[in-house]
Parts: C-alpha cells; structure tokens; sequence
C-alpha cells in the first residue's frame, strides 16, 4: 500500500462543512487518508452538523472546531476548501500539493429544515467521487510502477540522482535540480518528464515554478526503497547537496494571501 494521504478540508468557522467532510472522508477512505479540518475563524461544531452525521451513521467522536495556525508548518496532499474562495484570502495556508475549491453553501444561513442533511448529502457526493478517482490512480499507478520499469528509470545516474534527491528534500523545483544537479535546464527537465510519466513523480505548479515531488500514491515499496537508498548513500549525493544549499534565491514555498 501507498502511504496516507493527507487531506486538509478548510471554511472559515470548521462548524459545519469541513467538519462533515472530514467525518465523512475518515469514515469513507479509512487507512488509506489521514484527514483533518480547519478554520480561518474557527467557533464550535454546530450540533445540526454533527446530528446530520450521526443519522447517517457516521461517527462524531473527536470532531473538534480548529484554528488553521493549528497546521502551521504541515505539508498536506490535498487542502480542499468548501466556502467562496474569497473568505480565506489572505489566511496563512498551510502548504499543499493540490488545492480543490468546493464550494458548498453553508446551512447554518438557511431556514430550510433539512438544510443540513441535504448538505452532508451534497458533501457525500462529492468524497464519493474523491475517493473513487484516488483508487483508481493508485491502482493504475500500482499496475504500471513494477520493479522492472523502476529500476530501468534509475539506470541513468541523473535521473537516480534527482530522484534521491527529491526523496531526501521531499520537493524540488527545476531551477533548484538544474542547480544541485550542475545540468542544463533542457537536459533536467527531459529527464523529469521521463520520471513523471513512469509514475514515479508528480509536479505542481506554484507561480512560475513547477515543483516535483515523489508521487503521493507511489506504492510504499518504492517510496521505502527510494528513501533507503537515499539515506544508505550520502557521501554520493555530498556534492549536490552542497550546490542545492549553496543556490542563491532559491523560490519560497509559503502559501499566503492564496
């Protein structure tokens, strides 16, 4: 199995919508997430939300309101918010591999009686789908990755040496491998593409940089092996570590005023 993903759900009070969609997504993924839910202005759970859950057999234990400085410093997968974007401008995110903007009007307004189940059915829906399209990557991802491809992707010693290099840093940019790799920007990026269609790799892009990353839905096996390798061959990497270290105006990461 792939490690956990980590999913963080976002709105403004963590009373209503992200709370359901994180007892929802917990109940629905099981193992295979680790997920958690915030917000900007965080109050306490509404007991229309959690009444709404519990009708549908969905446990509430544990469910607390959080304030999302609480994951200051996390890294997450997937940060998924459910209200109008424009609620949690300029709130200091925490870093994520994908953002997902799903926008549920908030019961909590409404005066309709079933407001709330026909929320938590509308969020249903939506993780539903969330994690079917997760399963299907991972198992497409699993029937692709074999020892065989992996290997021939690490035979050339660049693309061995970048990709032990992400394992080690957890994500890295072009211009930051170009620079600890001392190889022209066309050559790092082709060999990148190589490594992101095997599956071995995923990119994201923030600004005008694309960072790569181990694919989040790499089998554990692989993930293992690749930080085994990494961490068993430091003296190989030394001089590339130092070059990665010693770049100047190296892009920053900080997700704010999104």
């Amino acid at each position: 199995m792939s490690r956990p993903l980590r999913v963080l759900f976002l709105c403004v009070a963590n009373s209503a919508r992200s709370l359901m969609a994180e007892a929802l997504l917990r109940h629905a993924g099981g193992e295979a997430y680790a997920v958690f839910s915030a917000g900007s202005q965080p109050s306490q759970p509404d007991p229309r939300a959690l009444a709404a859950l519990e009708q549908v057999g969905v446990p509430v234990a544990g469910l607390r309101s959080k304030a999302v400085d609480e994951f200051a410093g996390e890294h997450f997968d997937y940060l998924i918010t459910l209200c109008d974007k424009s609620a949690l401008e300029c709130a200091a995110l925490p870093q994520a591999d994908e953002t997902l903007a799903w926008h549920f009007e908030d019961p909590a307004d409404s005066h309709q009686p079933t407001a709330f189940r026909q929320t938590l059915q509308a969020i249903h829906e939506r993780i539903k789908l969330f994690v079917l399209i997760n399963r299907k990557e991972q198992a497409a991802l699993a029937d692709s990755l074999t020892p065989v491809n992996l290997f021939k992707c690490l035979a050339d010693e660049t693309r061995a040496r970048m990709s032990l290099l992400i394992a080690t840093e957890g994500e890295l940019c072009v211009c930051e491998l170009t620079c600890a790799l001392n190889e022209s920007q066309p050559k790092t990026s082709r060999h990148l593409a190589l490594l992101r269609s095997s599956g071995l790799l995923a990119d994201r892009r923030q600004g005008q940089w694309v960072y790569y990353r181990l694919h989040p839905q790499l089998p554990a096996w692989a993930r293992q092996l690749l930080e085994n390798v990494a961490q068993a061959n430091g003296d190989w990497l030394q001089a590339d570590v130092a070059r990665l270290q010693a770049m100047a105006d190296r892009p920053q990461r900080q997700a704010l005023c999104c």
